[in-house]
């Protein structure tokens, strides 16, 4: 068989239909791995030297692969779009991502927080697995290799070291990812391509991500890199307000972690509304301020403060200092100072930069597609992955809509493909 990918001077196509699936992601892997299984000769493009780099970054300290509480639960962690990513998760939900990972020998287990991980909790074995079963099937990887966009006579274009090359496919997946961490390959650089067709697209924008406030030096010097928890943390926007309990770290421009990434979409909202946005951290999020107030009415005696507070609430270490730090003047009444402990003031002034997001929002709107996920202004070309306007914080949520979005993709990408071949 003459080889489909050609530069300028070769016009050969391949005898049976071709899906073309540009983006070397979870994403794409997931729709290369649909379509081949469908009967495909399918074709991968990533513009690194290898595919799945943000995988094996993101499971360096133990690859989060989707979380184990109730469908309906699950679902509601995509909001506002929820509805949209649930008939991609009808297709393929957590079970089923559990059970593919069992297909290829990796066995996987929930930890404490419900998040379920490899046992051995690397992502290196996963990938390799995954990579050598999909060129087994047949999936042609063709790295080094950048997408531009479409050549006027339709054709996909890709720079390469060796010179341009094209390839007329009957059907591509675009799974390009969003753009965080551009080093990996998510640069964003398909979204002035999209826009050029006049693609419905939402800008994009840093999800999972720190946000800055100002700390004075002795927190900063005692505290830089602590882990605060467990805490709440509640923010109003536009008079809905959302609330959230987790941990949080400290850093040397603000916050980050898991409880500020889950509350990430209405702080981004409160931020551009304005130039800042004021949260509100409870240090004690299992108790009421009524139970609170009465181990607060206990007598002092002799002791200091800090030593009294710890003694009747626990709060010591980084949760003193905050209280410290953003509840002073600290109120004398037990009343008082137990509402305080409960709604210590934090003003965030911005979001990190969008390079430094685990992921992004943003992206090719929902009305852009029809329900297999081909943008209605370019038919054959469907899309997959972060590059979709949907978020979600991290947790495992990620990775199994993106994996989903790819199977719903790829599967449709191969009926187009039949269809046109017809």
């Amino acid at each position: 068989m003459t080889h489909p990918v050609s530069g300028p001077e070769q016009t050969s196509a391949p005898p049976t239909p071709t899906v073309a699936v540009v983006g070397g992601g979870p994403a794409g892997l997931m729709a290369a791995e649909a379509a081949c299984a469908a009967g495909m000769t399918v074709h991968l493009f990533d513009a690194k030297g290898s595919v799945g780099r943000k995988l094996l970054i993101a499971g360096k300290g133990g690859l989060n692969l989707t979380h184990s509480e109730p469908s309906e639960r699950f679902r509601e962690r995509y909001a506002p779009r929820q509805d949209d990513v649930a008939r991609w998760l009808r297709v393929f939900d957590a079970d089923a991502l559990r059970a593919w990972a069992a297909e290829l020998g990796v066995p996987t287990m929930v930890g404490s927080s419900g998040r379920v991980f490899p046992v051995d909790l690397k992502a290196a074995p996963l990938l390799r697995g995954w990579v050598r079963r999909l060129k087994s099937q047949g999936v042609h990887f063709h790295v080094h290799h950048r997408w531009t966009g479409w050549a006027v006579d339709g054709s996909l274009q890709f720079d390469h070291e060796h010179g341009p090359r094209h390839m007329t496919p009957a059907a591509t997946v675009l799974a390009v990812g969003g753009a965080s961490w551009p080093v990996l390959g998510s640069d964003g650089a398909w979204y002035p391509l999209l826009a050029a067709l006049g693609v419905g697209l939402q800008p994009l924008q840093p999800a999972n991500v720190g946000f800055h406030c100002t700390w004075s030096p002795f927190l900063l010097e005692r505290f830089s890199g602590a882990a605060v928890k467990p805490v709440a943390m509640s923010v109003t926007v536009d008079g809905a307000r959302t609330s959230r309990q987790g941990e949080f770290v400290l850093t040397d421009y603000g916050i980050e972690g898991s409880l500020v990434y889950a509350l990430g979409r209405p702080l981004r909202g409160a931020v551009a509304a304005g130039a800042a946005v004021t949260c509100t951290i409870d240090l004690m999020p299992n108790e009421s301020i009524d139970t609170l107030a009465n181990r607060l009415a206990k007598p002092r005696g002799s002791r200091s403060f800090g030593e009294w507070l710890r003694r009747q609430t626990g709060i010591g270490g980084v949760r003193a200092a905050l209280l410290h730090e953003l509840g002073r003047p600290m109120p004398a009444g037990p009343t008082e100072l137990a509402q305080r402990i409960k709604h210590l003031p934090l003003r965030l002034t911005a979001p990190r930069p969008i390079e430094e997001a685990i992921s992004t929002a943003g992206g090719v709107r929902f009305d852009a597609m029809d329900d297999d996920s081909m943008l209605m202004q370019r038919p054959g070309v469907f899309c997959a992955g972060e590059m979709i306007d949907w978020e979600a914080p991290t947790g495992g949520y990620l990775l199994t809509a993106c994996m989903a979005s790819g199977l719903v993709a790829g599967r449709a990408a191969a009926r187009h493909a039949r269809q046109a071949a017809a």
